[in-house]
């Protein structure tokens, strides 16, 4: 039996729900305050435990990207600290002139991340066919900051 993929437009309309003033007004609506449309609303009725999964999953992922960017500039300072040691000039200018090629490309990695602005989230589909949010930036070897 194939695989069920997430319908991509049920994923974005629950992402799009304010699930609290449902759970107020018994209404369906969006987080501006727009009611859904009698089709949003069967779309919505229609969503399976694939689309809530796919949901669960890019949050996950998103707050992941937020832990990561959070973390930024405490990671970006700690990768510093070693060289700031060695110099009596304590310059970035001159920290960078310590760095090997791939000591540089970490530097450059983390002075992206942290002063990136964090962007809000935002189901999107992917190539596959699977959902997927806002990308989450990863070190060389795959794994988060």
């Amino acid at each position: 039996m194939p695989e069920t993929q997430a319908r991509p437009e049920i994923v974005v309309l629950l992402c799009d729900a304010d699930i609290k003033r449902k759970r107020e007004t018994n209404t369906w609506n969006h987080l501006d305050g727009r009611p859904f449309s009698k089709e949003e609303r069967a779309l919505v009725l229609s969503a399976t435990r694939v689309e809530f999964e796919e949901i669960h999953e890019q949050f996950k992922r998103y707050r992941e990207y937020q832990r990561t960017m959070d973390e930024a500039p405490k990671a970006l300072e700690d990768f510093l600290a070693p060289f700031m040691e060695r110099l009596t000039e304590k310059t970035l200018g001159n920290a960078v002139e310590l760095m090997n090629e791939d000591e540089r490309t970490e530097f450059d990695r983390l002075l992206g991340l942290a002063s990136e602005p964090v962007r809000s989230f935002t189901p999107t589909p992917s190539n596959r066919g699977r959902m997927t949010s806002v990308a989450v930036p990863h070190s060389q070897d795959g794994v988060g900051l």
